[in-house]
Formats: C-alpha cells, structure tokens, sequence
C-alpha cells in the first residue's frame, strides 16, 4: 500500500530541497538528460562488443561445452546441474538469464527447489561482463585483470550460498 506513495514523496522531496537550494529542477533534468545522450553515445560500441560477444558465446556451442564441463564441479559445490547453465551464462547476459529462468518455471514450477535456487541465483548476481563495460568505458581505470576476477568469485559465492539458503529453508 505505501509503495504506491513512494515515487510521489521522493518527487516532492527533491522538489522541497531543490527550492531549498535555489535551483530549477526541470533544467537541472534536462541538462541531465543531454549528459546521457552523450554518455549513451560514448559507450556504444562497448555495449555493442559485449552483446556480439555474448551471441557468439551462446550460438557457438562453447556455452554448452562449459556447460558440460562446470557441471560436476558446480554440482560439489552444491549448485543443481540443471543451473549450470543459468550460472555459466548469468555474468554475460540478464536477458539470457532471464529466458533461462523462465524454462527452469515451464520444467520443474516455480515452487520446485531448482525454481527457487534459480530465482535467487538471478536476483543475486549481476551481469558481470556488461556493468564492466559500461563502468569501465567511462573511467581512467583500464587494468580490469583483478577487478573481473573478483566479481566472478562473488557471484560464484552468492550462487553457491543461494542454493545452500534454498536447501534450508
């Protein structure tokens, strides 16, 4: 029920502290909305990359292959091999994340532990490849060799403490 107010309140909000602070907030959104396009622009073929990347990665069969390959491991791990490719794909696409999800529903529902393990996996983890290329484009950092490294172990962490949370509880 206050969810519904939410977006209202932080309005008013930003309008109280923007007459607080003496300046026009429907100029200050427009001139942001140009940095956008600016920003959208610069980071284009980045995004671009990433997206090529991801369907050569998929329609290549290495997906599977890795697929196949993590499967054992990530099943010690106490990963579901149903999930391994949910977890290989997760870090390059949300999208492809996504249709994963909703093959997981269709195959086992959507209150079946593999749906819930699934579920969380999704929500937990980010799209690891494509947030470093648009944070990276944009910044003076360039050495992503321990940056990338360190985002995979955590979505790894986060998947494999996903499961174990959804076997408990």
């Amino acid at each position: 029920m206050i969810s519904s107010y939410i977006l209202p309140i932080l309005i008013f909000i930003m309008l109280v502290f923007a007459t607080i602070k003496k300046t026009k907030p429907y100029n200050s959104f427009v001139d942001g909305a140009k940095e956008s396009i600016n920003l959208i622009v610069d980071i284009f073929a980045y995004i671009v990359a990433v997206f090529i990347f991801i369907e050569i990665f998929d329609k290549s069969g290495l997906c599977d292959i890795l697929t196949k390959v993590l499967s054992p491991v990530f099943n010690v791990l106490g990963i579901p091999t149903e999930l391994t490719k949910l977890v290989v794909l997760k870090p390059f696409s949300g999208s492809g994340g996504l249709a994963i999800l909703q093959n997981v529903y269709d195959i086992y529902g959507v209150d079946s532990y593999i749906a819930r393990c699934a579920s969380v996996i999704l929500a937990s983890s980010d799209t690891v490849f494509y947030v470093s290329t648009v944070y990276f484009s944009k910044t003076s950092v360039k050495k992503l060799g321990i940056a990338i490294p360190i985002a995979l172990c955590a979505t790894l962490l986060s998947t494999i403490l996903a499961c174990l949370f959804c076997k408990i509880f």
